[in-house]
Parts: C-alpha cells; sequence; structure tokens
C-alpha cells in the first residue's frame, strides 16, 4: 500500500520509521512518500499561506500551492483524504475500509487551514481523530498510517488483529505474562490451565466485563 502526504513539516513523520510501521517499510509492505508543500510553492521565499479574505487572525494555506503539490503525486487510483476536526470521526471499521484502498494521499492543514476551493476540487473525504483541535494535520496523519498500515497483509499476525479491542466490538481481554506472581498478584489460573476452551470463555466474559466498566456505549 502506498501512502503520499502532503505536509509543510516532513520532519514531524520521521517516527514512522520505528518499530512495527518501519519494518513493514523495510520490508516494502508500504510505502510511505512524504511530500513538502513548501517546494511547489513559486515566490522567492516559499510562501505557502496569505491572510484570510473577510478578516480574521491567523494564515490560509494558499490553493495553488496545495494543489501543484497534489498533482504532482496524483495516480488514477487515488484516494485523497483531509485531516481536519470537521471531517467523520476514525474509527475501526472505517480503518479497515481504507486498508483495501492501495493508494491515499493525506493531506495535513495547518494555521487555520486551507483554502476551501483546493479542498472542494481535489479530497474525496475528510477524517477527524477526535472532537479537539490541534496544531495541525500532521498527527493525525500519522494515526491513520498507523492504523491502517496494521490491516495490510504481511505488517502484523491476522490472528493477533481478530482479537484486538473494537474488532468484534468490544474492547479487548486482560493480558497476561512472567513472572507467574508479581507483587503478590497472581495470573488466573485459567490461563495456566492449557485448557482452550474454557481460556476463550474467560477471555470473552472478561471482554464484556471491561466494556460494560469503560465503553458501555459499545453494547448499546
Amino acid at each position: 500500500m502506498k501512502f503520499d502526504v502532503l505536509t509543510l513539516f516532513p520532519k514531524m513523520f520521521e517516527p514512522l520509521n520505528e518499530s512495527i510501521i518501519g519494518r513493514a517499510i523495510e520490508k516494502e509492505l508500504i510505502n510511505i512518500n512524504i511530500v513538502n508543500i513548501r517546494d511547489f510553492s513559486n515566490s522567492k521565499h516559499k510562501k505557502v499561506d496569505d491572510t484570510p479574505y473577510g478578516g480574521g487572525s491567523g494564515m490560509v494555506m494558499m490553493p495553488d500551492v496545495v494543489y501543484r503539490a497534489f498533482k504532482s503525486i496524483k495516480a488514477k487510483n487515488s484516494k485523497v483524504i483531509y485531516m481536519t476536526p470537521q471531517g467523520i470521526k476514525l474509527n475501526q471499521k472505517k480503518v479497515e475500509e481504507l486498508s483495501k484502498q492501495e493508494h491515499l494521499i493525506i493531506l495535513c492543514g495547518h494555521y487555520e487551514g486551507i483554502d476551501q476551493r483546493v479542498l472542494d476540487k481535489i479530497v474525496d473525504e475528510e477524517i477527524s481523530i477526535g472532537d479537539y483541535v490541534l496544531t495541525g494535520g500532521e498527527i493525525p496523519a500519522m494515526v491513520l498510517i498507523d492504523s491502517i498500515s496494521r490491516y495490510v497483509k504481511g505488517v502484523l499476525n491476522q490472528e493477533s488483529i481478530k482479537e484486538e479491542s473494537f474488532t468484534n466490538g468490544l474492547l479487548e481481554y486482560p493480558q497476561y505474562t512472567r513472572p507467574e506472581n508479581f507483587e503478590g498478584e497472581k495470573v488466573p489460573k485459567v490461563l495456566l490451565s492449557g485448557h482452550h476452551e474454557n481460556i476463550e470463555k474467560w477471555r470473552r466474559e472478561k471482554s464484556l466485563e471491561i466494556t460494560k466498566k469503560k465503553r458501555p456505549d459499545l453494547l448499546e
């Protein structure tokens, strides 16, 4: 799967080269290409924003610069996503849906946002990672890339994905590992029994219990 990210701050994406996503890049299971929008400015000082028409505080990213950056990486199978608090809220269903795409172009806004004309022209879908505002779309873009990449074949063990929180509508059951006794707290006996049917039953019960306690809205 290919991700093209349109941003004014390419260095913010360096953490994606670490851990599971970094290994997926090395194995060429995913391709992440960071495009600096500023490189497409025609001005001497690489200007990318200007004051908003109608007045107001802050600066707005100019449409022509964003459009030229977009055109440099657009392909026939591209889907353009704009990270914005006004978008639909990201959830596991949307992550799985987007993981089936071949090429995602992720547009990161900054300052007071991007001129609406270019958004209307190139954006296919707007996505938010929550009901709050950040300084820009870079961190939300990384969240989107990380969550989607986990569903790309070969990145993770497929069995582990099936049992995660939200995958089956419930939160995940508790996990335990060595030592068997930690500060007087022991691992539940059922997990040491080797009885797979009982273990699965326990995990299901714990998932329901945790979901009811922490996220009862998921059971509605």
